[in-house]
């Protein structure tokens, strides 16, 4: 499904994605956005997973990923990691999805967020809270990969903007997204980088190893 002509493209990774093309080599990129977006996946239908009439209120930009799943809300307090690498045989999804999510929950582990464990297909959790969301896009030349931390992440603002989703992973069990989710800051109030979206941005960049995929 292409981006709608009134919805951009998620298009904040389009240069990793040109440069990892271009030479074959694996790119990973942290980092964080400096307005609030709500960002569709590739087949979301906004008047099933938004309050649109929120979105519009507050001038919220609607953008579209590559990527699958349901819509997110991206804010300044989120922390996002990336990886592109080209040339990869095209298939075997879920087993890329899957040591993508070990290779980032490893590299929490060694920034200081330990027992994070994957959940469902694409959410990463502290015990029954989701703290980061993922989505994976393939195509014959290339892989894309961007997960989003809630570090202090507001999560009213989630809660305006999206409605309950059509589809949910079993251990969500009906929560409703305050029930549902949790930040870094919260779940991890004795660490340091954990209120800091930047300081903990720097954390991951220093403690995130090449993926080997």
């Amino acid at each position: 499904m292409n981006p709608a002509p009134d919805r951009p493209r998620f298009s904040y990774d389009d240069d990793l994605i040109d440069a990892a093309r271009a030479d074959g080599h694996t790119r990973v990129r942290v980092y964080r956005l400096q307005k609030t977006v709500v960002v569709l996946g590739s087949g979301s239908r906004p008047e099933v997973e938004l309050h649109e009439n929120a979105c519009r209120a507050d001038d919220v930009p609607l953008l579209q990923r590559r990527g699958g799943g349901c819509a997110v809300v991206i804010d300044p307090g989120n922390v996002i990691v990336s990886v592109v690498a080209a040339g990869l045989p095209f298939g075997r999804h879920r087993s890329q999805f899957d040591r993508l999510s070990t290779w980032l929950i490893e590299g929490l582990a060694r920034a200081g967020v330990e027992n994070v464990r994957q959940a469902g297909i694409s959410d990463l959790v502290l015990g029954d809270r989701k703290i980061a969301g993922s989505a994976i896009y393939r195509s014959k030349d290339m892989l894309y990969y961007s997960a989003s931390l809630l570090v202090t992440a507001d999560l009213d603002r989630i809660a305006r903007y999206l409605r309950h989703p059509p589809r949910e992973p079993d251990y969500r069990a009906g929560r409703n997204h305050l029930a549902f989710l949790t930040t870094l800051a919260a779940a991890l109030p004795g660490l340091a980088a954990a209120s800091d979206p930047e300081s903990f941005a720097q954390a991951i960049r220093r403690n995130l190893r090449p993926p080997t995929l």
